[in-house]
């Protein structure tokens, strides 16, 4: 019997869907989209984004998001550390303009930090590290259901002149290109869930093929305009430095701060990993909207703070894991008679 290869191969610690990025990145820099070619691919980005929001409307249950809000406290806590820790720690960065990052660069890694949470990546960490799953579940849902409206606000109100400014325009196409196709999808959810459950693995590469269109048109934009001889090696290498900073102060921040506000080890998993995560799959699609021609260079940062926060967050969850029988003894022993837990 023969062993079925898989790729990228288990012992290499890189997403391999990052590597499908990587290589439309490159297919764009070798054949960027120009002329009759850039306009169809405009066309399509601009469909399938639209199509990305719908399913994401689609698939989300509103009864389990609405069953999630007794852990009302800990949702809090995430959607702080999303979109008000990470964007102060963005703004703090400025001082790294221009001797670490340039400003085209520090759009990007501002932008990174106003995107909402993963669902799929935080789930799995915390069901590796033994966390309160259904509350990831509910945080993750929250913060991409949030981030639909505050990534696009916070994104005019703190980058200014690089997303054009929320013009009337810019909100009405918004609007139309994420927030309709969303509530388009959560009104027809009762005849489509069934559906999308069946076909699931399906919808799932559609999705990611879809970013693919994404990312290619928003490359192929950047080349055609020129922008790409700002980026050095050096640069790449010092931006890959600042996020790891970043990513270390929010894995802290979560655990130890968490800790401060009372919750238990599982809840404590829970908002380490929903609230130190960004997601790529939903801030893809709303760079393309916010920035246009400029989109390659605001989402090459978030990018890469996708597959740092993977490989981080991958032996920290195993981490966690191995800890966690005598951290529920030790909590069970503190715990004064008839008390339970939430």
């Amino acid at each position: 019997m023969t062993r079925r290869r898989t790729f990228p191969p288990p012992w290499l610690p890189v997403d391999g869907y990052l590597l499908a990025l990587l290589g439309t990145v490159g297919l764009a820099v070798l054949l960027p989209a120009s002329g009759t070619g850039a306009t169809v691919a405009e066309s399509a980005a601009t469909a399938v984004v639209a199509f990305l929001f719908f399913l994401y409307g689609a698939r989300l249950s509103t009864r389990e998001a609405l069953d999630g809000l007794r852990h009302w406290r800990l949702h809090l806590t995430v959607l702080g550390c999303t979109f008000l820790v990470f964007p102060l720690l963005g703004l703090a960065a400025r001082a790294l303009v221009p001797t670490v990052l340039t400003p085209e660069l520090y759009t990007g890694f501002l932008f990174l930090c106003l995107v909402p949470s993963t669902i799929q990546s935080s789930i799995a960490f915390t069901s590796i590290a033994r966390g309160n799953v259904p509350a990831a579940i509910c945080a993750g849902s929250f913060s991409s259901l949030a981030g639909i409206v505050l990534t696009p606000l916070l994104a005019a109100a703190l980058l200014g002149g690089s997303t054009g400014g929320l013009s009337a325009d810019s909100v009405l196409r918004i609007a139309l290109q994420l927030l309709a196709p969303f509530l388009l999808g959560q009104l027809l959810r009762p005849r489509l869930g069934g559906f999308l459950l069946r076909h699931k693995r399906v919808l799932g590469q559609v999705d990611r093929g879809s970013i693919l269109l994404v990312v290619y048109t928003a490359f192929s934009q950047g080349m055609v305009a020129g922008i790409w001889h700002l980026v050095t090696p050096g640069r790449l290498a010092l931006l890959l430095a600042a996020e790891a900073v970043l990513l270390a102060v929010m894995l802290t921040l979560t655990w130890y701060g968490a800790g401060r506000l009372g919750f238990d080890r599982a809840d404590r998993i829970a908002i380490q990993f929903a609230g130190s995560k960004k997601s790529l799959a939903a801030g893809l699609p709303m760079a393309s909207v916010l920035f246009g021609p400029h989109a390659s260079l605001a989402v090459l940062p978030l990018m890469l703070y996708h597959q740092l926060q993977l490989m981080t967050c991958a032996p920290l969850a195993k981490h966690r894991a191995r800890h966690a029988e005598p951290a529920l003894r030790a909590d069970r022993a503190r715990r004064p008679c008839g008390h339970t837990s939430r």
